[in-house]
């Protein structure tokens, strides 16, 4: 337990599992007074219960404008003002295999969540940062915003979306002292990577998450898994001085897939010249 975030309060939205729920335990453990948010009422009852006089909850629909807002005055009313705003409610959306598949019946909800969600709650954090001389918002977005792909393609947007958002509102809001970044994790096992199917048994969630591993892997340079506290440790970073020259960056927590792609295609390439010379 450290103290850099001694008296300082922080909003963490869909902080009822995965990053968030991680992100709000290492905040009140350095310190941090902390209001969580998400749909999921009874799942941000319980975290606040657990973390104490630090925490409070409060039942949150980000995709409605005056419920992030209503959440930010909370906070405030709560703890005597807002340092930290934390976008980071997100969905999936629904998993098509093919975009020639995909209705794109959901990409309204995906939106709303997703960017929506995250614009207003920046905006109405942003208004109570720049009358206190600044602050910090971090913005939640996806290695599918940075890297094309197949599939999700209503998610890839919206994250996509986000990104620029966050750096268009980077510059806007620097005179005010308020810095804004994003992340783009990779990755990370989470309920919204699990690929999971409502009504799936513990037994069969195992087995999908033993199957998924290698897949995960193939194009990640680091083989270690990433776990929803290596994102936490990043946003703490993010919301302390040690990033204080820091603003509008996206910073990818994907074990180097963004970096590039590990497989060796040259020297794959230079091995079917051989084969084929030798055949």
């Amino acid at each position: 337990m450290g103290n850099s975030l001694e008296g300082k309060t922080a909003v963490i939205t869909g902080a009822g599992s995965g990053i968030g729920r991680a992100t709000a335990e290492l905040f009140v453990a350095e310190g941090a007074n902390v209001v969580a948010a998400d749909i999921n009422e009874e799942a941000v009852f319980a975290l606040a219960s657990e973390l104490g006089e630090s925490a409070r909850f409060m039942r949150t629909d980000v995709a409605n404008a005056e419920e992030t807002a209503a959440l930010v005055a909370y906070a405030v009313a709560e703890f005597g003002g807002l340092d930290i705003m934390f976008n980071n409610a997100g969905i999936s959306g629904a998993q098509h295999p093919r975009f020639l598949d995909d209705d794109l019946s959901d990409f309204h909800q995906v939106i709303d969540i997703n960017l929506y969600g995250a614009m207003t709650g920046s905006q109405a954090a942003a208004r109570h940062m720049a009358q206190r001389g600044g602050g910090i918002i971090i913005n939640n977005a996806s290695i599918a915003g940075v890297l094309p792909g197949q599939a999700l393609m209503s998610y890839r947007a919206s994250k996509a979306a986000l990104i620029h958002m966050s750096k268009c509102i980077a510059i806007d809001l620097a005179e005010y002292n308020i810095r804004v970044n994003c992340l783009a994790p990779g990755h990370i096992r989470t309920p919204l990577t699990a690929f999971t199917i409502p009504g799936m048994s513990e037994e069969q969630m195992v087995k999908v998450r033993e199957a998924l591993a290698p897949v995960w892997d193939s194009n990640q340079p680091l083989k270690r898994h990433g776990r929803p506290e290596d994102v936490a440790r990043t946003v703490l970073f993010l919301a302390t001085d040690a990033s204080a020259q820091i603003t509008g960056v996206v910073l990818p927590i994907d074990g180097g897939i963004t970096a590039g792609d590990p497989v060796n295609h040259l020297r794959e390439l230079f091995e079917a010249r051989e084969r084929a010379l030798q055949s």
